[in-house]
């Protein structure tokens, strides 16, 4: 244990006692969230990716040695277990390395190498390796042998050579140099597969492709390997074959005679026939998992953008699924979300409805009081906008444009279902366009992360990585926040830290029964409820109007009393103490110091007294597409338009500007200065200002820039350059990503 803590601390380049005691606190079952937000005396104020990152090597390392202890057991139990390699083996820090010690002693298939030492050439490879300058042909001689089907002094030789191949293969040493070999200088190329031009059209920029694996982006390894598991692309990664051979040689040849000739021979076709497929297979597989790495965290950042957009609040909100021929599915929801009313207006394409529906729409706004218009940015979108736009409503209601990616797939879910088995999917999906507005989170939570499609190339990486990745930001981001008890979805609740989706149901099934809660305290009558659970949900859960006005706020319940100290000591009630700034500054946090609690803790608590339950988000903005642009026909090269990013990549970021298509910007487009990553300049949810530079109307593609250009004004062109071999000018590069989106997502 001792072992991992250094290792964990030389990797995060952490104090070990930070490590350590991060680690006795999630083995004792303590959440990320719960650890950052409240423990932070003993992390020493580590964040929850800090947290995160060695609650994964933790894991890492475990499983690690588990695998140690079978490959002991295993060379032991074949009686080849040397004091020698035993500490190798213990000293190992890393799977491969592992792997390449366990090579020689694991069990294969038969191969050459076993066949000629069945046939007795052992003694002849082991000679040929002291490479002595013998009488060769002579001493080979004495191998020959019908019996063993050895017929000649090259029937002999070539079977020894097969013998040090092998050993060739099993060397750690020469592995972990070629290893180093194919990172520093692999080649990633690809071609076409032939008779496939046509049909993996979408691929053809990598038809012909090579560039060294150390610079290939993480996109363009996952698109080629895309392509290689559809059958169209033929995917390979090696460095120079002579380099790699002479690499072999450097390690086993140390002569220069008859004997090291055969070495050489031998470590010619150890590398051509059984390492370099062995080890571009591992290379392979290490750059997909840097490529899944970075893909990954592309989505956990757009997701988390999404998820933490500002919510409007609890309004009273009327929102609109737009269509044309089956017109538009209207709903009401009061403050909490609830379902008031829904019905169908039909005011576009074809029936034009126009005063019917603004009467039925003007109506509903009188009756219920409504405080803003949710309209959902799909198909009909801005015809509706304009539409709603158009009426002289009651109160003024802010009309809002609402991505609803997604929605169709929560109105047919299990938990829509339930939620509202009396409706059909199209109501299901107009209320989840409502809420969303009110609150993104709250709502976005009820969807597989994966359905969002802030994502890139995510169902070609890792899907349990992704899967474990997406689920630690969803938890982050709704601890973060902070969630109502006595409001709160199933879904929701399932993410705040300790709970999960038994206790969520066991809190809503209490609640339904008992009522409301009225304090934290009546957690512990929820079955199931343990304390220790108590401890980990109870800070991020809040209560509204409760027993006790702490239960509002992210002050944990364990630090209760020391509240009440504190407004003892000044003098006034803790009712008085929260939200009085006058009174928290008279609190000395320094005198609150104990053996458990410093001054993180303590400097927290009086932020959260100065406001108590403040949600983190951004205030809400609203926004406002370009009027008279509602299509790709309405787009001209030179325009300023605003816009919202949708989606954030490795190669450049999607906007919405309103004409029902997502147009690039490619990251050479989002700053005048270089970008090396676009999640720097921008992100998912943020409002924007962008010129088009290329509209393609026929194919539906829109480039885009963000540098800064005078509006009106066309960016200016560079004089167009004849393309180099494998390389794709950015015009092309920005045609067929934007083609590709959303098969990608």
């Amino acid at each position: 244990m001792s072992t991992h803590i250094s290792q964990i601390s030389v990797n995060l380049n952490l104090a070990e006692n930070q490590v350590k005691n991060t680690v006795d606190l999630l083995d004792s079952g303590a959440t990320v969230p719960f650890i950052s937000r409240y423990r932070k005396e003993q992390t020493g104020g580590l964040d929850e990716v800090e947290i995160g990152n060695i609650r994964d090597q933790i894991s890492q390392l475990r499983e690690l040695d588990k695998r140690r202890d079978f490959i002991l057991k295993t060379i032991d139990e074949q009686g080849n277990l040397s004091p020698e390699l035993k500490k190798q083996i213990n000293e190992a820090r890393t799977l491969t390395a592992l792997e390449d010690l366990y090579l020689p002693y694991k069990p294969k298939r038969r191969t050459r190498a076993t066949m000629a030492k069945e046939k007795g050439l052992e003694p002849l490879a082991n000679k040929l390796l002291e490479q002595r300058d013998i009488d060769l042909d002579n001493f080979a001689a004495g191998f020959i042998s019908e019996e063993k089907e050895v017929g000649s002094i090259e029937d002999a030789l070539a079977g020894a050579r097969d013998i040090i191949a092998e050993q060739i293969n099993e060397n750690a040493e020469i592995r972990d140099q070629l290893r180093t070999l194919y990172r520093k200088k692999g080649q990633l190329s690809s071609r076409v597969m032939k008779g496939k031009e046509t049909a993996g059209e979408k691929f053809r920029d990598y038809f012909e492709w090579s560039e060294p694996l150390s610079k290939a982006p993480s996109h363009r390894i996952l698109a080629i390997r895309r392509g290689e598991k559809e059958g169209f692309l033929m995917m390979e990664v090696s460095p120079d074959q002579e380099e790699a051979i002479e690499l072999v040689r450097a390690k086993i040849v140390k002569g220069r005679n008859n004997c090291s000739e055969q070495v050489s021979e031998a470590a010619k076709d150890a590398y051509k026939r059984l390492l370099s497929s062995s080890i571009e297979t591992e290379i392979r597989l290490e750059s997909k998992d840097f490529a899944d790495k970075k893909a990954i965290e592309v989505f956990v950042d757009n997701l988390r953008e999404l998820l933490l957009a500002s919510p409007l609040g609890q309004k009273t909100i009327l929102a609109l699924d737009p269509g044309f021929r089956s017109g538009c599915k209207l709903v009401v929801l009061d403050k909490q979300g609830k379902l008031l009313y829904n019905s169908n207006v039909y005011p576009n394409e074809p029936q034009k409805q126009i005063q019917k529906a603004g009467a039925e729409i003007s109506s509903l706004v009188s009756k219920y009081k409504v405080e803003a218009i949710a309209i959902g940015n799909g198909t009909a979108s801005r015809e509706t906008e304009s539409f709603t736009k158009s009426l002289d409503l009651e109160g003024n209601p802010t009309i809002v444009m609402v991505n609803e990616s997604g929605a169709s797939i929560y109105s047919a879910s299990e938990a829509a279902r339930e939620e509202f088995p009396d409706h059909d999917v199209t109501v299901r999906g107009a209320v989840s366009i409502g809420r969303r507005l009110a609150d993104p989170l709250a709502e976005l939570v009820k969807l597989d992360p994966k359905s969002i499609g802030v994502g890139q190339y995510q169902h070609d990486v890792d899907q349990n990585a992704l899967k474990n990745s997406l689920d630690d930001v969803v938890s982050s981001c709704v601890n973060a926040v902070g969630v109502e008890l006595n409001t709160a979805s199933k879904q929701l609740l399932t993410y705040v830290s300790g709970l999960g989706p038994v206790l969520a149901e066991n809190i809503i099934s209490h609640r339904n029964e008992n009522g409301p809660f009225a304090s934290r305290k009546e957690l512990m009558k929820v079955p199931r409820m343990g304390a220790k659970v108590f401890e980990q949900a109870a800070g991020f859960l809040r209560i509204q109007n409760g027993k006790n006005p702490l239960d509002a706020s992210a002050v944990h319940p364990e630090r209760y009393p020391l509240v009440k100290q504190m407004a003892k000591d000044v003098n006034c009630t803790v009712e008085e103490l929260i939200g009085n700034k006058t009174l928290t500054t008279q609190i000395d946090a320094k005198k609150y110091i104990t053996e458990d609690v410093g001054l993180p803790t303590l400097n927290d608590i009086l932020q959260e007294l100065n406001k108590p339950g403040r949600d983190p988000r951004q205030e809400f903005k609203t926004f406002q597409f370009q009027d008279g642009v509602e299509e790709i026909d309405d787009l001209k090269v030179g325009m300023r338009l605003p816009g919202i990013v949708t989606n954030v990549t490795n190669f450049g970021a999607f906007v919405d500007v309103g004409v029902h298509q997502d147009g690039l910007v490619h990251i050479s487009q989002i700053a005048n200065q270089f970008v090396k990553d676009p999640n720097e300049i921008v992100k998912v949810a943020q409002q924007v200002m962008v010129t088009v530079t290329e509209v393609d109307a026929s194919r539906k593609r829109i480039s885009l820039s963000m540098k800064d250009e005078q509006p009106g004004k066309a960016p200016t062109k560079k004089k167009k350059e004849e393309p180099k071999k494998n390389k794709v000018d950015s015009g092309n590069i920005q045609d067929k990503l934007s083609a590709l989106k959303g098969k990608w997502g």
